[in-house]
């Protein structure tokens, strides 16, 4: 077994793929693997994959002519899940897509196709709670800033939304789990940009006016609440603990 080791990225695994496929070692003599994730395997050769632009576009433009431009969007929502395993199952779903002369985003009794289906539906349904539960504070430079901790890379999915609602202002998305942002221009635009230095870290931090707005928070849930009807297992399964820490009326609650 020849084992190709890439970057825990979009550009790393198709990279990987790439490699993999050109290789012409047989699909099932090969296999995918992230960056120092896991241990080493007996009796495996290992590769390091080398990312190129000229690759990733090659393995982009194969998905997307055969597969379709489904298939391209599943392979890259899954590209952002936490899943340890996902290049090896990308690269799986991918040979069946790329020989298959179908629909292959619906054939879910191809376990491949599963797994790969499985993950989509994971870091979709937590973009779509983040983008429900995320807050923002207004920084001392003007901006709005809002802090999120995601088991899986999907700031770059609610980026588009708030682009959208947000347009003309100037906020930040920041994922301190993985210390990388997303960064809004009022009216140009979003980018993602690492922001992991102590520098980023200080501004991120700098003061808002978070604790004037949890006051007025706290006080009006507490007004409206009905303490009859107080049923904590039922909020649990609205809005599960691990969201709660990120926003205004649950700080210092959590």
């Amino acid at each position: 077994m020849t084992i190709f080791v890439c970057r825990d990225s979009l550009e790393g695994i198709l990279c990987g793929v790439y490699d993999a496929w050109t290789s012409r070692l047989g699909h099932a003599n090969v296999g995918l693997e992230l960056e120092n994730r896991g241990n080493i395997r007996m009796f495996c050769e290992y590769r390091q994959v080398e990312e190129t632009e000229e690759k990733t576009e090659k393995v982009i433009d194969s998905i997307r002519k055969r597969a379709g431009q489904e298939a391209y969007e599943m392979v890259f929502r899954a590209s952002l899940s936490r899943e340890e395993e996902k290049a090896d199952r990308i690269y799986r779903f991918l040979v069946y897509a790329l020989n298959y002369r179908g629909d292959i985003t619906r054939m879910l009794q191809i376990p491949a196709v599963y797994e790969i289906f499985s993950m989509n539906r994971n870091v979709g349904n937590e973009a779509h709670l983040l983008i429900e539960f995320a807050r923002f504070s207004n920084t001392e430079e003007g901006v709005l800033l809002c802090t999120v901790g995601p088991k899986n890379d999907v700031i770059v999915l609610m980026a588009p939304h708030f682009a959208d609602r947000l347009g003309g202002e100037n906020w930040i998305i920041y994922d301190e789990g993985r210390g990388k942002s997303v960064i809004h221009k009022a009216d140009l635009g979003w980018l993602m940009m690492q922001t992991d230095s102590e520098e980023w870290k200080s501004r991120l931090r700098a003061g808002t006016d978070q604790k004037e707005f949890e006051k007025l928070w706290k006080t009006f849930h507490s007004s409206i609440a009905i303490g009859e009807r107080t049923n904590y297992v039922c909020q649990r399964g609205h809005l599960p603990l691990r969201f709660r820490p990120y926003m205004t009326e649950f700080q210092g609650s959590v």
